[in-house]
């Protein structure tokens, strides 16, 4: 197990953000997380993949940080000091560098689901980020235990990335990425992680893709009945 859990702050999106966007008057949605690892988030941050019509959800580096401080990778203190010192081409650079270690970790993962064998192009995507994420990191002493930590938090534009990049390092190497699933919604096929007793997961989300496959199957039936 990599250990790693997904759950919000619980603070306001304008307080974190308020530095960086200026305006605040609209805060953004929170980021709809089901996945249960912060490695599958990024991939689902890409909405309707197989689709023509992708949505892109982190459009900004505001919005890369958005996500790092719901996933608990950052603190809001963090993200919006972030805000303040990371400037535009920083910020452009690692919001690029992170959506190419988005897409190298999406293509291996659904090719796994798929039985396809990981490309030498992904992999030396990957491990080129989660290189460059251990370069950054040091043991540092904390509770009497030692844990890894990156200096220069709030002044390194590229600690989202290097987190994330952890946190796909890690699942990649546990026995979790055997757990790694997408939902049963074709039009959908979030990732997401699959915890369950006996393994049946089928949904990243009941409420919403699992209900909807209910309706069309449930619609199916009275088309055919109706025949």
């Amino acid at each position: 197990m990599t250990g790693y859990i997904v759950t919000r702050w619980p603070v306001t999106l304008e307080t974190i953000f308020e530095s960086y966007n200026g305006d605040v008057s609209v805060a953004p949605k929170a980021f709809k997380l089901f996945a249960g690892h912060p490695a599958l988030e990024l991939v689902n941050t890409l909405d309707l993949r197989f689709s023509t019509e992708t949505t892109e959800l982190l459009p900004a580096y505001a919005d890369l940080l958005r996500l790092v401080t719901e996933l608990r990778l950052l603190t809001p203190e963090q993200a919006r000091r972030l805000g303040r010192t990371v400037g535009e081409k920083d910020a452009r650079r690692v919001l690029s560098s992170t959506i190419e270690l988005r897409e190298a970790l999406a293509s291996l993962l659904y090719g796994h689901i798929d039985g396809s064998k990981p490309q030498a192009a992904q992999v030396e995507t990957l491990e080129k980020h989660f290189h460059a994420a251990a370069l950054h990191r040091r043991l540092s002493p904390a509770d009497g235990q030692l844990v890894w930590s990156w200096s220069g938090v709030e002044q390194q534009a590229e600690i989202p990335l290097w987190k994330l990049a952890q946190a796909a390092s890690d699942l990649l190497v546990s026995s979790d990425a055997e757990r790694v699933k997408d939902c049963g919604d074709p039009t959908c096929r979030w990732l997401f992680l699959d915890t369950s007793k006996n393994h049946t997961r089928r949904w990243c989300d009941m409420k919403t893709c699992g209900n909807r496959m209910k309706a069309r199957r449930h619609q199916a039936r009275y088309q055919h009945g109706g025949a």
